[in-house]
């Protein structure tokens, strides 16, 4: 089968520390990402402000060939800001283990199930493509996901996103989740890692094993804590361990990972003499001082 991408470099990248993408950088790296080949794109979180909303509209301008979608709340408000940068897949998220739903909206189960049907229902009703995300699927008792995920069937959603957000599954317990879930929910799944204890590949690598076609990425495994699944990893042990085909193109993975980590403010900017001749992919501007975040709504994916 074919893995699709789907990177997050400008959504969760951006949670790692210090990280603070410009307008113009995040431009340019969704321009380098779509003629890399990724499937799609996660822009950025609209309910993060005007700076961020700037940013996804110059991108969905751009006439990828990428699908750009953006990262969305149980909020109608959240949905509608996505509307207006002018955004037609969009991405709607929720808690679904109880330590979650009781920590983040302080609500109940029967509450994350209403807001979903309702969230969803009205993106469909613009005329939007959408996917849920289950946060922190891995801890979630096994009968309310496959509750919440048979309910984004039907509200509509194209995929669910299985998220390990506090990173602490095992390439083993991935697997057996994931190939129950497929089992007995007919929708696409979407695996969405993270690298708490340095198995963040691994997990992705056994999701597919699962059946899992849609995988999520970071370039360099940039993301909050400890990182998310690396890109550059992925597509090396998928193309030459597992002869599998992400559909990327690997001409353009080192410009992107050297745009991306400089202007992550993870290396110093490098001498023009050091450019290869021919490079392709502009260098980011000088860093002007100390980054800082835009707005942090305390997002978990």
């Amino acid at each position: 089968m074919q893995v699709l991408i789907v990177d997050t470099t400008l959504r969760d990248g951006e949670q790692a520390p210090g990280v603070a993408f410009s307008p113009r950088e995040k431009v340019a790296i969704a321009r380098m990402l779509d003629r890399l080949g990724v499937a799609q794109i996660e822009a950025g979180t609209p309910a993060m402000g005007d700076i961020e909303q700037e940013a996804i509209r110059a991108i969905a301008r751009q006439g990828l060939r990428s699908r750009v979608s953006t990262w969305n709340r149980l909020l109608l408000e959240d949905i509608r800001s996505s509307l207006e940068c002018g955004i037609r897949d969009v991405h709607i998220s929720a808690p679904v283990s109880g330590i979650q739903i009781r920590a983040k909206p302080r609500q109940d189960y029967r509450w994350v199930l209403n807001r979903l049907r309702q969230a969803c229902r009205f993106a469909r009703d613009y005329g939007l493509r959408v996917t849920v995300g289950a946060e922190d699927a891995s801890r979630a008792d096994p009968g309310f996901l496959l509750e919440f995920a048979s309910l984004a069937r039907e509200s509509g959603a194209e995929r669910l996103r299985y998220c390990d957000t506090v990173g602490v599954l095992d390439p083993f317990a991935t697997c057996a989740h994931l190939s129950r879930l497929k089992e007995k929910v007919d929708l696409e799944l979407e695996f969405h890692g993270h690298n708490d204890f340095g198995l963040a590949t691994a997990n992705a690598l056994a999701a597919v094993r699962a059946g899992v076609r849609w995988i999520d990425t970071t370039v360099g495994g940039l993301g909050e804590r400890a990182g998310n699944t690396s890109l550059e990893e992925l597509y090396r042990v998928l193309t030459r361990l597992f002869d599998l085909d992400p559909g990327l193109n690997p001409r353009y993975l080192p410009g992107l990972e050297r745009y991306v980590t400089r202007a992550a403010g993870r290396l110093p900017p490098a001498p023009v003499d050091n450019v290869p001749e021919g490079a392709i992919f502009p260098r980011p501007p000088a860093p002007r001082g100390p980054r800082v975040a835009t707005g942090n709504l305390a997002l978990f994916n």
